[in-house]
């Protein structure tokens, strides 16, 4: 497969200069295993995707990694959490920086694993499908905007010119459920199929475990641990509701993305580009696009994201809040290609609200991500199509 620079490896260099190791979470196929091993083509590369290889390493963890002086990439390491406490002991007898490069793709299991024996000796970054930025960078590969959402964002899919459906398919079988296996058990398989299709179709939207456990037909009980270990596969993001001790009722429940929008119109049964532009959910999915390439953008430069979205008791709502050093830059997100002054209406409202608060400080100027044909400022409002900015968000 065609190795394509990723955003994130200028800072997984900087990391390995400062840190004994680094760590590097992020869904299944997003390409961790080739960043890691373009950014540091010298270092032996083990995966304990291979059981002989993984049963070696647990028989005797010492006499391993004592293989390694030098370090090593150990890609997949929640295969292997026991030598986490191993490997402590020999970043505290050595000095030097970016010694080993740890791969994983299952959490908060594994993140607490290395939080409790890697705290302090450890960079945690996190690599996501392509953003906007690389995907545009990558010749011969198509520039419509519902193209790129109907395919999704994975490396191998894209370099390989798999067809999408074939590629989800196989993602979901081999993938997916193999490793929600290992996470928590699923005895009704259908059930379960059903619950993704439902998940999928109620992308952006607040999440209601009571009505996806009548939907399905198991307890809310077993929607809560499927939800669960979805995102701890990250599969789903979640995105939390703004609040403060503001004097207005605000909403506090989360809503549910999809991770990559390919996967999502997958499960939705979507199963072309034409399909998805005339889908009555066509909004939302690119609501959840925006979002995702907004979460890439924030990890690819070494930030934790921080994002919200607001909602009143009124009705008043914006879609995403982007949280920079304590000031807040409100976020409205249109599929359509033609500016309406009602698209701001929720970021004014937002405004006024926050005016009215001891919050006035802590505002920036808003912006409305849709796919018009340029990009221009309305009352101070930035208006903005994602592809002709190049994928560049400030």
């Amino acid at each position: 497969m065609r190795q394509f620079d990723r955003y994130l490896k200028n800072e997984l260099l900087l990391a390995a200069k400062e840190f004994p190791a680094v760590t590097i979470f992020g869904p299944r196929q997003s390409g961790k295993t080739i960043l890691a091993q373009i950014a540091f083509p010298k270092k032996p590369y083990i995966s304990f995707e291979y059981p002989d290889i993984r049963n070696i390493a647990l028989s005797d963890p010492r006499a391993f990694l004592s293989q390694y002086k030098n370090g090593a990439i150990l890609d997949e390491i929640q295969k292997a959490p026991e030598l986490l406490s191993y490997l402590q002991g020999i970043l505290d007898k050595s000095n030097k920086n970016g010694q080993f490069i740890l791969t994983g793709s299952h959490q908060p299991e594994l993140q607490g694993a290395v939080a409790q024996s890697l705290a302090g000796r450890t960079a945690v970054l996190e690599l996501y499908p392509f953003s906007i930025e690389e995907i545009l960078s990558i010749p011969r590969i198509s520039k419509n905007i519902w193209e790129l959402i109907f395919n999704g964002f994975f490396p191998r899919l894209l370099a390989k010119k798999i067809r999408a459906e074939s590629f989800y398919r196989s993602y979901v079988a081999t993938y997916l459920e193999r490793d929600l296996q290992s996470i928590v058990q699923i005895s009704d398989k259908p059930r379960f199929e059903k619950f993704l299709v439902l998940l999928a179709s109620r992308v952006g939207q607040l999440i209601d475990y009571s009505s996806l456990s009548n939907d399905v037909g198991v307890s809310q009980n077993t929607i809560k641990n499927w939800t669960n270990a979805l995102k701890s596969l990250y599969i789903i993001f979640e995105l939390m509701p703004w609040h403060s001790n503001i004097r207005r009722r605000l909403v506090k429940t989360p809503k549910l993305y999809f991770t990559d929008t390919g996967l999502a119109s997958y499960l939705m049964g979507i199963r072309d580009r034409q399909t998805l532009e005339r889908h009555p959910l066509r909004g939302l999915i690119f609501e959840n696009f925006v979002l995702m390439d907004l979460v890439k953008h924030e990890w690819n430069r070494g930030h934790k994201p921080s994002l919200y979205f607001f909602r009143d008791s009124i009705g008043n709502e914006v879609d995403v809040l982007w949280e920079q050093n304590g000031f807040y830059m409100p976020i409205e997100i249109k599929s359509a290609e033609t500016f309406n002054a009602d698209f701001v209406k929720g970021i004014f409202a937002f405004q006024k609200m926050l005016h009215e608060t001891k919050f006035e400080k802590q505002l920036l100027p808003g912006i409305v991500i849709c796919n018009t044909e340029q990009t221009f400022s309305f009352k101070g409002v930035s208006i903005r199509n994602l592809l002709l900015s190049e994928g560049r968000w400030l």
